[in-house]
């Protein structure tokens, strides 16, 4: 079965144990804990800024990691180019459309809605890229259902079809960060100060609110039911996600398998069933969207993990908003879980919440002394190396912009990995 070679997919090449997130034929995810010696030895560092102690942890032994993962492939040996300068004129072409649709009759709203579309704070468009590079990908040959029509103008209909789904996909993700930075009272994103910093809670909301009305109308004009069903629960998932991490039991925050399911709604969720709209917009078997989900969801996993280290190793200036918002908004991220799995007695801090800075330095001390930080990482390379592994798993072809857009989305999963930012 398609599912149970992709999740046995390199399983035991990496130290310690991890969650894999593993997807099921019945659209449920199962979560399988994979345990291996551990011969990693800690490489904590310590140090100190102003009087609070910080822990700060390198990076693992990553040198010549493009080959560690993925390394069956034989796409790994060959010239690599920029993910993003493949793309960068379509990227154009779906920034200024973005900013387009996002005109609104009233001159607040409209302001408002196109903050972080504006030039200069629209970020490297990851999302966009990662699925304008899926689309070529998946440029393979497939019977045409009317062949009289030129094939030049059904290939061009496509592609704006799935561009159509990049600035959709982006339009959502967009207003969910306008919605959490409401709810977690950020005053910066991207750099610059969050829309509910400088035009105050309820303009963010609605901002996000007429971001997604724009994108149901976007995903109207696709004219593809099963397409429109695919991103509205993608809403779904956002919406339980964020209210999973609202409102946690005690036993819920410990426990990984919550963890990893709340971040597949609130992460993984849209760039996986964005990834399986192209495939399904290109007229695609189903074990090619399958594949195309697989390579999204495992993506979107790993980059939240490292998100996760991130947010413990990163500084405010790297990462555009402070470091440590997690924990200091009582939220438990993957580096904590596995520390309380190696220090038990980190679970009484955490009942006790982090209101206290005490309690903050007290988590960072056990951290420290944990493989919490290395054993994230790992599992973010394990997803990442399932990721590349649904690429290599496509089917074959000679033509060279398709082999060039998969060796791209191979090397995104390195980046990914290996991202300081």
């Amino acid at each position: 079965m398609l599912f149970s070679r992709i999740s046995r997919i390199q399983r035991t090449s990496f130290n310690g144990c991890g969650w894999l997130l593993s997807h099921r034929p019945d659209n449920r995810h199962q979560f399988f804990r994979s345990e291996s010696p551990r011969s990693c030895t800690d490489s904590t560092a310590q140090k100190v800024l102003g009087c609070r102690e910080f822990f700060s942890w390198g990076l693992p032994a990553l040198h010549g990691f493009r080959h560690k993962i993925h390394h069956q492939s034989s796409s790994i040996v060959e010239e690599q180019e920029d993910p993003f300068s493949l793309v960068a004129d379509e990227l154009s072409l779906v920034a200024n459309r973005l900013r387009s649709m996002v005109v609104a009759e009233v001159p607040k709203l409209a302001s408002a809605a196109e903050y972080f579309f504006k030039m200069g704070v629209e970020g490297k468009r990851f999302r966009p890229t990662v699925l304008l590079l899926m689309a070529t990908a998946l440029n393979v040959s497939i019977p045409q259902p009317f062949p009289s029509e030129p094939v030049d103008a059904l290939s061009k209909e496509l592609r704006a079809r799935q561009q159509c789904i990049a600035e959709i996909t982006e339009m959502i993700h967009v207003a969910s960060l306008l919605h959490d930075d409401v709810l977690d009272d950020a005053d910066t994103r991207r750099g610059i100060g969050s829309l509910n910093f400088v035009m105050g809670n309820k303009l963010a909301v609605l901002s996000g609110d007429f971001l997604l009305s724009r994108a149901c109308v976007a995903l109207a004009s696709l004219k593809n039911t099963e397409v429109v069903s695919l991103l509205a629960k993608v809403v779904e998932h956002l919406v339980t996600g964020e209210t999973m991490q609202m409102t946690t039991t005690s036993e819920q925050r410990c426990s990984m398998e919550y963890y990893m399911q709340k971040t597949y709604y609130k992460t993984a969720s849209l760039i996986s069933n964005s990834c399986k709209a192209i495939a399904l917009l290109a007229g695609q078997t189903a074990e090619v969207a399958i594949l195309a989900y697989e390579y999204g969801r495992n993506l979107g996993l790993a980059y939240q993990l490292i998100d996760d280290v991130l947010d413990f190793t990163g500084t405010s200036a790297s990462l555009g908003k402070g470091s440590l918002s997690d924990i200091r908004h009582g939220i438990i991220t993957a580096p904590i879980l596995f520390a309380m799995e190696e220090f038990p007695q980190l679970c009484a801090v955490v009942d006790q919440g982090f209101d206290d800075p005490a309690n903050v330095d007290l988590a960072l001390e056990y951290l420290g002394k944990s493989r919490g930080i290395q054993r994230t990482r790992e599992l973010a390379m394990k997803h990442a190396n399932v990721a590349a592994e649904a690429i290599d798993s496509l089917p074959e072809s000679d033509d060279e912009d398709v082999r060039k857009s998969r060796r791209a989305l191979v090397d995104l999963t390195h980046r990914v990995i290996t991202r300081t930012k």
